[in-house]
């Protein structure tokens, strides 16, 4: 396990109070914070779900303890959400799970390792609205033709003011919101084409999310679901909703001066 791990391991025990998943067939148990409480049960064939009268959103799980965060805010959004193991998933069965929303999740490794998301981003891009959180959001980028490289300058668990447009999934929320970073690699603006907007970035001019104009396609490579993003619940909430949740493509470049520019050095 390394340093990277533990953080979030350290993090998900502190977010829910608990030690964690066992290996097998176990009930993880009930968070009374959900809006539609339920037993979320994880199997040896990486299925379990949350029941609850929304959209139903199928969240691939690339094995990270973040997922479970994330079930959980998409949960008290009024979702029901369906998880599967993206290396015990195929695209026919992804499809027979008919997902109304599709979210794609944190996990380790390059981005060109997700094979199935990038499956599921090609098969599903403009039919329903999708999700892309740290890998998944490299992942999206990369299908979509850009780069994805190493920062240089590696972060676990650390805080940082993100800016953006106001646009789509961010338009409830203030500019700059503190957001949580846990990541080494990140998407290269100059790489993307021209239907990606670069839709939040840091103060250094990282990317730190992209949406894809005239869809509901989102990438976003801080966590929303970590409690050093406090915010996040509500930026999910509106990708559950579907509401005014497409990028228009006529949002202002950030003025330079007030935050450094997002085409800032990389």
């Amino acid at each position: 396990m390394n340093d990277h791990d533990r953080w979030k391991g350290a993090h998900w025990r502190h977010k829910i109070g608990r030690k964690g998943p066992s290996k097998g067939c176990d009930v993880i148990g009930v968070d009374n914070s959900l809006t539609n409480p339920a037993a979320i049960a994880a199997d040896r064939c990486g299925e379990w779900s949350v029941e609850g009268g929304g959209s139903h959103v199928v969240v691939i799980d690339h094995h990270d303890s973040f997922t479970y965060n994330l079930v959980q805010s998409l949960s008290r959004s009024g979702a029901r959400v369906s998880v599967r193991l993206a290396d015990r998933l195929s695209l026919e069965q992804l499809r027979q799970l008919n997902p109304d929303r599709l979210v794609l999740s944190p996990g380790p490794g390059a981005p060109e390792r997700a094979t199935l998301a990038a499956s599921a981003i090609e098969h599903y891009r403009g039919r329903i609205p999708i999700l892309g959180v740290c890998l998944g959001h490299q992942v999206i980028a990369q299908q979509l033709g850009a780069s994805v490289e190493a920062t240089g300058s590696p972060v676990h668990g650390k805080p940082e003011a993100v800016f953006h447009r106001g646009q789509g999934i961010f338009a409830p929320l203030p500019s700059p919101f503190p957001a949580a970073r846990y990541h080494s690699l990140a998407v290269l603006r100059q790489t993307l084409p021209e239907q990606v907007e670069v839709a939040a970035w840091t103060s250094e001019g990282l990317v730190m999310g992209i949406g894809v104009i005239g869809e509901a396609t989102w990438g976003v490579q801080f966590h929303p679901e970590s409690f050093l993003t406090p915010q996040g619940d509500l930026m999910l909430e509106l990708f559950n909703s579907g509401v005014r949740c497409q990028p228009q493509g006529t949002a202002t470049e950030p003025v330079v001066g007030q935050e450094r520019s997002e085409s800032g050095t990389r």
